[in-house]
């Protein structure tokens, strides 16, 4: 059997900070527009009643499916956009925590 973990919560939530590298754990203006980015598509197709009609069509395609077919171009966009955001975001936080890092050395 294991051994049950020791420590205080408080260590535990700074144990997993660390192994996860995501620094403080604060939420951050980029992180929520990267959140948005993700959001938006769930919401626009999950609203059922702006796209559920025939007209008006594209080269003979229903609105119904030309504007699914739409949304996953945007959604592509939009998750290229978040990850983005996220990788500068992650790279920002590293160099900032190298720099104070090598401050304090």
């Amino acid at each position: 059997m294991t051994e049950p973990p020791t420590g205080t919560p408080e260590d535990a939530g700074r144990t997993a900070t660390k192994a996860t590298g995501t620094g403080t754990g604060t939420v951050t203006v980029p992180m929520i527009v990267a959140g948005i980015c993700l959001a938006i598509p769930f919401v626009a197709m999950l609203w059922v009643d702006s796209y559920s009609r025939l007209t008006p069509a594209f080269i003979g395609i229903p609105f119904f499916y030309w504007y699914q077919m739409l949304w996953v171009l945007i959604s592509t966009l939009l998750t290229v956009v978040a990850y983005t955001i996220v990788r500068r975001h992650e790279r920002l936080q590293r160099s900032a925590r190298a720099r104070e890092a090598g401050e304090r050395a």
